[in-house]
């Protein structure tokens, strides 16, 4: 018995389930066995040379390519809409890949600056010694903020249509369309959306990266990372800006990375060359995890963008919450590009600012006892961070500000618990502490009250109603 093969025309939920993958030829496993090994036997002399020519597209090294991993790689590249992935071992990995399979010394890329403040350091700090520079576009949604910093040099665009933590979202087509106008790529980090929300590539990306750990995994027990590109740009028609892909290669017997796979010379090189020679290897066991992730994805974003929409309302409701950075809100800024982009959720990742600074914001975590204090996001469970503290500890007052990010800024990662539970939570959490905008004034601690409950259940049955 063979297994169903989705095709372009099945929906989401089938293909997460089913794509690239099918029942084990030895044994007839329904799940794809894990593949732990470094190397793999020859049959011959003759099979591995070829295997090290590319004659022979079997395997030779885990470090190129392993059987488990493989199958992930063709369900991400499916669900995202691309032909081609590349499964890493971090979103890190997956940033790093992509861009140095693009960028070298003496080349400048545009960044948006809302974004996750890691990727951050590696484009100002660790690509620098390489001689990258980057520049940071302030107004994204000024087409002309792209343009006028668009120099010679420059190699491509980069953006977070979500980005972390603050919301402040991306008009995709906008950018794609001044990146495509001056000849370079897109590249977007749709880790907060997930393609389940948002497929970039439909609106003009042509690489688009996760991290995979967040909520393709989505149970936090592994890292790893994914490059996904399509076929929607031409390498070969820009080969003064990227002549590594259009160069002869004595890999590829005195071809060009473009002779050989045209459309798909980024990913090929991003793979054959920079993964494969930096090390960026993922686990299979790690693929696996994701794998079985995968399967759930569409019902856990469902569920995890119902509970973050119940939970900003209920903190937009409240007088001790200055702010509530969450798009899915009607008086939120960028509410109108999330019912265009983001129709079917707005993911779970975003930031509330209580009064009472940073001693407020420590107070209520403090007193949360369903959602987990930790920094990871796109996990089932609910986690609550505190971004001045920790992952923006580095930045000064004024570079915070400009973020977004003040003294009593709170992250939050909804997960996909009952939504009540969560309400209630806060609840209590609201109650055993009590603010202003001058500070603390008290400190009370009692458990929630029935009153308290029952304005979560309806505030709940408000946001659920269809």
């Amino acid at each position: 018995m063979t297994a169903p093969t989705p095709d372009a025309a099945s929906g989401f939920d089938t293909r997460q389930i089913h794509a690239g993958a099918s029942p084990d030829r030895s044994h007839g496993s329904r799940i794809p066995p894990i593949h732990l090994t470094a190397g793999y036997v020859f049959d011959s002399h003759q099979q591995a040379h070829e295997r090290f020519t590319g004659d022979d597209t079997g395997y030779s090294y885990s470090r190129l390519g392993n059987p488990t991993v493989g199958v992930v790689e063709q369900r991400l590249a499916d669900l995202e809409g691309g032909t081609d992935a590349i499964l890493l071992a971090s979103g890190a990995a997956a940033t790093n890949v992509a861009l140095l399979a693009l960028l070298g010394a003496g080349d400048h890329f545009l960044s948006s600056r809302a974004l996750y403040q890691g990727t951050a350091n590696l484009f100002t700090e660790n690509f620098a010694r390489f001689g990258i520079e980057v520049e940071f576009v302030d107004h994204p949604s000024d087409p002309d903020d792209w343009a006028r910093r668009i120099r010679p040099t420059t190699r491509l665009l980069f953006a977070e249509p979500i980005p972390n933590p603050t919301n402040d979202l991306i008009d995709l087509e906008l950018v794609a369309g001044v990146a495509h106008h001056h000849g370079l790529p897109f590249v977007v980090d749709n880790t907060l959306a997930t393609p389940y929300l948002l497929r970039p590539l439909e609106w003009g990306a042509d690489v688009v990266i996760h991290s995979a750990s967040k909520f393709l995994t989505g149970q936090g027990a592994a890292l790893s990372g994914v490059v996904v590109s399509g076929e929607s740009f031409d390498w070969a028609a820009v080969p003064a800006l990227f002549p590594h892909l259009n160069s002869p290669s004595a890999a590829l017997h005195g071809k060009s990375f473009t002779q050989v796979h045209g459309r798909r010379a980024f990913s090929a090189y991003a793979r054959d060359v920079v993964s494969a020679r930096t090390g960026a290897t993922v686990s299979p066991f790690n693929a696996f995890l994701l794998r079985q992730g995968l399967e759930t994805l569409s019902l856990r974003m469902r569920q995890h963008s119902r509970n973050a929409l119940a939970v900003a309302q209920w903190l937009d409701d409240r007088s001790e919450v200055l702010s509530v950075d969450h798009p899915g809100l009607a008086s939120n800024a960028f509410h109108a590009l999330a019912r265009k982009y983001l129709p079917a959720g707005q993911g779970s990742v975003f930031t509330f600012t209580v009064a009472g600074g940073e001693a407020g914001a420590a107070a209520i975590i403090g007193a949360l006892q369903v959602f987990s204090h930790m920094t990871h996001i796109g996990d089932v469970r609910s986690l609550v961070l505190h971004p001045s503290s920790t992952t923006h500890w580095l930045l000064d007052d004024a570079e915070r500000t400009r973020l977004g990010i003040h003294a009593g800024t709170i992250r939050v990662s909804v997960g996909t618990e009952d939504a009540r539970d969560l309400l209630d939570d806060l609840q209590q959490a609201f109650d055993s502490v009590a603010l202003t905008e001058l500070g603390i004034v008290q400190w009370q601690s009692f458990p929630t009250t029935d009153a308290a409950s029952s304005v979560a259940s309806a505030q709940f049955a408000e946001v659920s109603a269809p």
